[in-house]
């Protein structure tokens, strides 16, 4: 079912502890059962029918982030979501 958001305005704020740790282990809470980084990345790029104004990836902690992981992972959604944003234009 295809549904449209029409012209309402939306902010796209991904917490990056929504990825399962093995893609994300570098944040305060990390949770099991979480999301694979190419499922998410297939959610963002599901979102063309959004009229998205504002966008941010949260929740990185490079602290805990030893081999750059989860920055990697978070660089990269934040990459999709410009994509996204770019085609909109």
């Amino acid at each position: 079912m295809y549904v449209s958001w029409g012209f309402r305005p939306v902010c796209l704020s991904c917490n990056i502890d929504c990825l399962t740790p093995a893609f994300a282990p570098g944040t305060g809470t990390p949770v099991s059962g979480g999301l694979s980084s190419d499922r998410a990345l297939q959610i963002i790029r599901g979102l063309s029918c959004v009229n998205i104004v504002g966008m941010d990836v949260v929740e990185v902690a490079p602290a805990y982030d030893h081999a750059e992981v989860t920055s990697l992972a978070a660089a990269t959604l934040a990459l999709e979501m410009l994509y996204l944003k770019a085609s909109q234009m």
